[in-house]
């Protein structure tokens, strides 16, 4: 159901996305040379900062929900979100995962396509939507920065059709954990030598499973099968160390 100015409860949830707005928070951003804004002057970033709100995720907890009204966009500072939706039987379809430095939401566009939910506890920079794409049709550095994010969206998502429809089981498993160590540097460390690096996990392996197109089990068998080639190593339920990332480059191929 779209939010409406009788929806109080729609309302509630709204108003809190919009939670503090620290002072110059834009300086001290951990993403600032990745994200959306990062070719915006001191001037423009002064003016994104008077409208943007920081906001703190809880695992589990949702900032857009799948066919209300498109009331926010938001830069992922930390963390990991993933994008949802349903199908007429209820069940959830994890349509792509949400990085620090990524930008999400639809400027220009009334309703949410889908759902969006943290994975981790992660923290975004949210605005309005209105009054984003009014300050972007001021800035057109910032819009062509959106353009080129969208573009570049479309292209993973052609690569993430080709994930999904050719690569074997194998290949998918080991694709998407270059991925993670490539895409989530605040939470990847290196650990005893070169080519080693810790991954912490924010999927539950159901939830890696969904992504990939998989069953549980396949991804159980497929990551016992790394770790016995001491390819990875897995100290932790949510934790999985990459020990040659030569050797997982090639079996993504």
């Amino acid at each position: 159901m779209l939010g409406t100015g009788l929806d109080l409860p729609y309302i509630s949830r709204m108003s809190s996305a919009l939670d503090t707005r620290p002072a110059n928070f834009c300086e001290t951003c951990a993403v600032r040379n990745r994200a959306i804004c990062a070719d915006l002057d001191t001037a423009e970033i002064a003016a994104l900062n008077s409208i943007g709100r920081r906001r703190a995720l809880k695992a589990g907890e949702q900032l857009m929900w799948e066919g209300d009204e498109a009331i926010l966009v938001a830069n992922v500072i930390d963390g990991m979100l993933k994008l949802a939706t349903h199908t007429s039987d209820g069940k959830e379809q994890i349509l792509g995962l949400i990085y620090p430095a990524d930008f999400v939401g639809r400027p220009f566009g009334e309703t949410s396509p889908y759902g969006v939910e943290a994975l981790s506890d992660s923290l975004v920079c949210v605005f309005e939507r209105k009054d984003f794409e009014r300050f972007a049709r001021e800035h057109p550095r910032l819009e062509h920065k959106l353009l080129q994010r969208t573009l570049g969206e479309l292209d993973r998502t052609r690569r993430w059709m080709l994930l999904l429809g050719r690569m074997s089981a194998e290949q998918k498993i080991a694709t998407f954990l270059l991925e993670l160590a490539d895409r989530l540097p605040s939470q990847t460390q290196s650990h005893g030598g070169e080519g080693e690096t810790l991954i912490y996990l924010s999927l539950s392996r159901q939830q890696l499973a969904d992504v990939l197109g998989l069953t549980i089990e396949t991804v159980s068998r497929q990551l016992n099968g790394l770790r016995k080639s001491g390819i990875i190593e897995i100290p932790g339920r949510r934790e999985l160390r990459i020990l040659d990332r030569d050797a997982l480059e090639a079996r993504a191929a």
